[in-house]
């Protein structure tokens, strides 16, 4: 299989968090392919009442919109005098925030659920996005990045979760935004 080669919705679009049993040390992780893969190697587990492990992860469920992955421009807009247009220099970009909307169900973010939990704690972890147009048999990472045998294309980073905010609807799904600080540069695209 390879990266995604054809035009499609991103219909099974994934969001994962890894938790695994003992937080990783991010001063001593080194950033590669196959860390990436082991730290998402494990189960699979819920939110509400899953058990961490070796290599185990979360995935938040029921995201509505994703907003888009992957890293900044650098340029900034300068203003000259005496030209009508602004020139663009290369600078600093800024990492950004991640805004993901929810249709919310709250016992997945229930105060003693692991994401919950995560929200606000300030603790970084370790995130996977996962670009996929068709659904997978499973989640977990394996050698090659490969997502249940379907064409998939992953980006990782190292963030926080810093909010939830819920939106109560009357004639809709309850929604909330679920906003991820980032705290490194992106890894990706890996394929498979």
């Amino acid at each position: 299989m390879a990266h995604i080669s054809s035009i499609g919705a991103g219909l099974f679009t994934d969001l994962a968090v890894a938790m695994p049993g003992t937080p990783i040390n991010f001063s001593a992780f080194t950033y590669n392919k196959s860390n990436f893969d082991t730290a998402f190697s494990g189960n699979e587990i819920e939110s509400n009442g899953g058990t961490k492990d070796v290599n185990t992860f979360v995935r938040v469920k029921n995201i509505r919109s994703f907003p888009s992955i992957g890293t900044p421009a650098n340029i900034v807009n300068v203003p000259v005098y005496g030209q009508r247009t602004s020139q663009t220099i290369g600078g600093q970009s800024d990492a950004p925030t991640f805004e993901f909307e929810l249709n919310i169900v709250m016992s997945d973010w229930a105060s003693g659920s692991l994401l919950g939990d995560a929200v606000g704690s300030g603790n970084q972890f370790l995130m996977r996005f996962t670009l996929l147009n068709a659904e997978p048999t499973t989640y977990k990472s394996t050698t090659g990045s490969n997502i249940g045998s379907v064409q998939n294309s992953m980006y990782y980073w190292v963030g926080k979760v810093e909010s939830l905010l819920i939106t109560p609807q009357l004639t809709d799904a309850n929604t909330a935004t679920l906003n991820i600080s980032i705290q490194s540069k992106f890894y990706g695209a890996y394929t498979i």
